[in-house]
């Protein structure tokens, strides 16, 4: 009976009232069941599973390690073995060797810089308008050209002459 009592001492019922000594009670008259907190029980686990799983980043000098360790296996199978002791691909060594021939730096991540100077900003305003002219002039010019070569070539089948091409402009 003490044993129950040292149990009982570290619980406490939710919605009765406190019990003193050996005294009974009853079950709730509302007729719901008594519900016992536990001090200390750990709380269950999220159950929710992500939609996506978060994407593996690895380290330069871990790449260097691995690329290391794949260079040194000259047997056949050691560089399966070491592939999957590390849990990678060989697309990962083939990428990684082609970024160490470039240099393996590694990437910055996030918002490009930015000035906060409004000049520098006005000037990048009116070269991105300046570039986007160009782009919409050449593919103009582009057409304007596809449609001179073909009246030429329609003129050359039916016999009409041409007259001579004057530049307006001194080049």
């Amino acid at each position: 009976m003490t044993k129950m009592r040292s149990m009982l001492a570290g619980q406490s019922m939710v919605g009765e009232p406190e019990r003193r000594g050996d005294e009974r009670s009853e079950a709730p008259r509302s007729g719901g069941s008594l519900t016992i907190e536990r001090a200390g029980a750990p709380a269950p686990a999220d159950p929710e599973v992500p939609a996506r799983h978060p994407r593996r980043r690895f380290t330069t000098a871990y790449k260097l390690e691995v690329l290391r360790k794949a260079d040194a296996c000259r047997r056949p199978g050691e560089l399966g073995a070491l592939l999957r002791r590390e849990g990678l691909y060989s697309s990962h060594l083939v990428t990684w060797r082609r970024q160490r021939a470039h240099g393996l730096t590694p990437k910055k991540r996030g918002r490009k810089p930015t000035s906060s100077d409004p000049r520098v900003k006005q000037v990048e305003r009116e070269k991105a308008a300046l570039e986007t002219a160009n782009r919409r002039l050449e593919r103009r010019l582009q057409r304007a050209e596809t449609i001179i070569a073909f009246q030429k070539k329609v003129a050359e089948l039916l016999g009409i002459p041409l007259k001579p091409f004057e530049p307006d402009e001194t080049e």
